[in-house]
């Protein structure tokens, strides 16, 4: 196996302490966490073990460091506990402990994937779906089954009723689905059927930006089967955390840049002026009015990383 020049001794035992961190969050045998992470309980007992050398590929060392957002480069951002963090990390702790399922639509680059993926590596039988890699059902339903630690081998039928069967016998799951709108027409009809055979037992929080919004409320306004209902089960509700007043809009993307900038600087003196290169507004086609004003999309985190990077 071919890790030695591509990933460090040192990233390798940063990786296998929050693999192990995130053992204890997980209610499953040793082996459905194995699975879960994509690797055989025999790679797994030897991480346990301590073992880190020509034992797993590049790719698997990444997958796993993904999941639990491990650190790859000196030069990515730290994670900073915003108000986005906050406010999802309540929005989850409230859904999974209520049993109420819901669906977040809000601006891009405002740092939700990055929250979501790390409070939910810190959550009790929660997991996490990334929509964009996953557009049609089998890859949906397959993407799924793996991080519950399911058998993704086999028939797609097979497969699809055993994750059924997991989120029912699993304490109170949690599922976050981000990339929501990037979904095939397919797969919403798949996960409506699967949240109809775990509604007494498996809490969803969908994600997504402002086309996400468009792409449901279309769907139903066109009567398009499974639309009206998968909303129902989200609670009928969109949630937003950005403030759609300008004012307010304003003042939080000052404290959300600011925040991020102040922690990843090393010269604070040039905190001010990072966040005012950020809050120029970008040339929206769609743009819509508020009192008069254009509420237009400011700049986001993506372009405060590479504002930074600049700086190093």
């Amino acid at each position: 196996m071919i890790t030695k020049d591509l990933i460090t001794t040192e990233q390798k035992q940063n990786i296998c302490t929050a693999m192990l961190g995130g053992r204890e969050k997980f209610r499953g045998s040793d082996l459905a966490y194995a699975k879960s992470l994509g690797i055989d309980l025999n790679i797994y007992q030897s991480l346990q073990d301590g073992k880190t050398e020509d034992i797993m590929s590049f790719g698997q060392w990444l997958n796993i460091g993904s999941k639990f957002q491990v650190a790859k480069k000196d030069y990515e951002m730290k994670l900073v506990k915003t108000e986005v963090y906050y406010a999802l990390e309540d929005n989850f702790n409230f859904c999974q402990a209520t049993r109420t399922s819901m669906i977040l639509v809000d601006d891009c680059g405002i740092g939700k994937t990055r929250c979501a993926m790390d409070i939910i590596s810190k959550m009790k039988n929660a997991f996490y779906v990334d929509c964009s890699q996953s557009h049609t059902k089998i890859r949906f339903v397959k993407q799924l089954a793996a991080s519950l630690g399911c058998d993704t081998t086999g028939k797609y039928y097979d497969i699809l009723e055993t994750v059924k069967y997991a989120l029912n016998i699993i304490e109170n799951p949690f599922v976050c689905v981000d990339e929501f709108g990037d979904l095939e027409y397919n797969a919403y009809l798949e996960l409506k059927g699967i949240m109809n055979a775990t509604k007494h037992n498996c809490t969803w929080y969908a994600m997504g930006a402002d086309g996400l919004r468009t792409k449901i409320t279309k769907g139903i306004n066109n009567h398009k089967v499974g639309f009206a209902e998968i909303f129902s089960r989200l609670s009928d509700d969109f949630v937003t955390l950005v403030p759609k007043n300008p004012e307010e809009r304003k003042e939080f993307y000052l404290k959300l840049f600011g925040d991020v900038a102040y922690v990843n600087l090393k010269n604070k003196k040039e905190v001010n002026d990072v966040v005012k290169k950020c809050m120029v507004k970008v040339a929206n086609p769609f743009e819509k009015e508020q009192k008069g004003q254009k509420i237009g999309r400011i700049k986001s985190l993506r372009y405060l990383e590479t504002l930074l990077k600049v700086r190093e």
